[in-house]
């Protein structure tokens, strides 16, 4: 047999305990062996990825099935609780927008997660590399990866119970296959959310360029957190400008303060990327804008996830003189731009009751 299965969960979040964790899901538990013959030695040739407490690699099973087997660092302490925050999230939800989680190896020092395999890597890699690894994506396909991380998201934010915060969505977490149908990936930051509190204070985690304000200064975690990074991430799939490298305008402007100084000079087409080719310029001008709306500093003032995705999905119009300007957090100057922001209370608003005609976000 390649596998087993076992009870597994995440609560102690401690190594020494790994045999005491109890969880009511079933999890397929790999052999060490299984998963090395399957990466060929986890050979350097098979390697796809790199985080911040592993390494990925692609592998191929004995019944022929692909998959992506991210290897946590050994020396990693943090990242075992990531890893087990991973297992204990991702066992519980299921939508064809977050990536599938095949099972794990948990043996001797050995700690692996196993996933599907994404034909065409991550959106970075895919979109944002080097032009020598850059997919050719369409406006239909950009499109589409939109659409498919809003509905991943509002199924996080509404579909489950408690809801769920992600903490980390960026370009590199999302996973093309081989239609580059878009998937959500790596949860080992997520937070569970109950409706019955406002927000959570925590400690910041995540990654410079995506992290809304009053998070990254405050440490205020709430659904709205998910929905700036949202925002962020469709601004570079639009524009093919990665938000990390914020000197590629030879200033120091961040990649928020540009789009926002093209939407006052009535200039945002100049932020479409030159290599989309033909585009249905309204419909992606709404897609800059609805981005802007989800990146507002105040968080009280993005929409919900289900909102954007009425936005995205359909040609409303969009009340403009309720957008304000966004908040940013990428560097120094970020964090002191962040810094002289008043927040309002953070609310969570119920779903839009608007005409699909006229949404104005709040």
């Amino acid at each position: 047999m390649d596998f087993k299965w076992c009870c597994y969960g995440s609560r102690k979040m401690e190594q020494d305990s790994l045999a005491e964790l109890s969880s009511e899901k079933n999890v397929r538990l790999f052999t060490y062996k299984v998963l090395k013959s399957a990466t060929e030695s986890f050979h350097q040739s098979h390697k796809i990825g790199r985080g911040g407490f592993g390494t990925v690699y692609k592998g191929i099973l004995r019944d022929g099935t692909p998959i992506a087997a991210k290897v946590l660092s050994a020396e990693s302490r943090q990242g075992l609780n990531e890893f087990l925050t991973e297992i204990d999230v991702i066992t519980n939800v299921k939508h064809p927008n977050l990536v599938q989680l095949f099972g794990c190896c948990v043996e001797g020092k050995n700690r692996i997660l196993v996933y599907e395999y994404a034909e065409n890597n991550s959106l970075d890699h895919a979109l944002l590399g080097f032009n020598s690894e850059r997919a050719k994506m369409d406006w239909g396909i950009r499109s589409q990866i939109c659409i498919g991380i809003a509905k991943g998201l509002a199924y996080l934010h509404e579909g489950v119970e408690p809801p769920i915060v992600h903490r980390d969505i960026k370009a590199s977490n999302i996973l093309l296959d081989k239609t580059f149908f878009p998937k959500i990936g790596d949860f080992g930051l997520a937070k569970l959310f109950p409706d019955n509190i406002t927000h959570i204070s925590t400690r910041v985690a995540g990654t410079t360029g995506y992290l809304a304000p009053e998070y990254a200064v405050q440490g205020q975690l709430t659904k709205k957190a998910d929905i700036y990074s949202f925002g962020v991430l469709v601004i570079e799939i639009i524009s093919a400008k990665s938000v990390s490298r914020h000197n590629w305008l030879g200033t120091d402007r961040v990649l928020l303060e540009w789009i926002w100084e093209l939407y006052e000079d009535g200039k945002l087409t100049d932020a479409v990327d030159p290599s989309l080719g033909n585009y249905p310029e309204e419909e992606v001008l709404r897609y800059i804008k609805v981005a802007l709306f989800c990146t507002q500093a105040a968080a009280g003032r993005r929409p919900s996830m289900p909102e954007v995705l009425r936005m995205l999905s359909n040609p409303v119009r969009i009340n403009e003189n309720e957008l304000t300007r966004p908040g940013f957090s990428q560097g120094s100057k970020g964090l002191e731009e962040a810094s002289k922001t008043s927040f309002p209370s953070i609310t969570t608003f119920p779903p839009s009751a608007a005409s699909l005609t006229d949404i104005a976000p709040r």
